[in-house]
């Protein structure tokens, strides 16, 4: 795949079907950050708030993926998960500086 075939596939993936099957990113990145908020409350001292923003959860995400493509460089659908999560994460940033300003 060249890389405007990359971001072509990851523009379908993350401008297409999926907002209809999950909600936008910044909702369902919102609900994900909530849960793991709560998943990792135990972790913490007693007291302490755990804070998980959305964008957050899309850089993680991306760290999923780049800890996949360290052992299968040439699966190409992690590559294409990889710009799909840096797109959704980069819009919800832009979005919150721009509501900041």
């Amino acid at each position: 795949m060249t890389r405007k075939e990359i971001l072509a596939a990851a523009e379908k993936c993350v401008c297409g079907q999926r907002d209809k099957d999950y909600g936008t990113p910044e909702d369902s990145f919102g609900l994900i950050a909530e849960l793991w908020a709560k998943a990792l409350k135990p972790c913490v001292p007693e007291g302490t708030d755990v804070c998980i923003l959305p964008e957050t959860v899309a850089l993680m995400m991306a760290l999923l993926k780049v800890a996949r493509l360290i052992k299968s460089p040439e699966h190409l659908d992690s590559w294409v998960d990889l710009a799909g999560y840096a797109a959704c994460g980069g819009e919800i940033a832009s979005s919150k500086e721009e509501t900041t300003k």
